[in-house]
């Protein structure tokens, strides 16, 4: 089994997300179908049904949570350093055809988040980014088209 890699506060998303389904969404949703029981002929309730369609959700969810958080391997990107592309980095890059400036931070699948400046390891772009230096260029096939950044610097923690 492969390991996902994940920051510690990713990792301490996932267990809250799980404790509250568990805790919370779980025991509450048993009580609505219970209520809903009470209502007569399941064939038609459509209370019954939601509440059995959103346990159904609670309980993938839960598995899901369960399963990612065993395969995680927790990556502290503050106790790293180096001159390559790693997990965990903030990278720096220059749009070699616009000259554009972006910064993204590689992180893992469950914790991207685009709009916040972060990619997954698992994108086409960190792939590519993944072991390379400051000045090294990387030709990356993007939904978009083909783009060639620069990367122009390196940063973890």
């Amino acid at each position: 089994m492969q390991k996902n890699p994940i920051t510690p506060e990713g990792a301490v998303k996932l267990r809250e997300e799980l404790l509250h389904l568990k805790s919370v969404e779980r025991p509450a949703i048993i009580q609505a179908i219970a209520v809903a029981r009470e209502h007569g002929d399941l064939s038609e309730n459509a209370e019954y049904h939601a509440a059995r369609d959103r346990q159904s959700f609670i309980e993938g969810r839960v598995k899901d949570l369960e399963n990612k958080l065993a395969l995680a391997e927790v990556i502290d990107p503050s106790k790293l350093a180096g001159d390559r592309v790693a997990f965990g980095a903030s990278v720096k890059l220059s749009n070699v055809d616009t000259g554009e400036e972006v910064t993204y931070r590689i992180l893992g699948a469950d914790e991207s988040d685009l709009a916040k400046g972060s990619i997954s390891i698992t994108s086409p772009l960190a792939r590519s980014l993944i072991g390379k230096s400051v000045g090294d260029e990387v030709k990356v096939r993007m939904p978009g088209g083909d783009r060639t950044y620069e990367v122009l610097d390196i940063s973890f923690g």
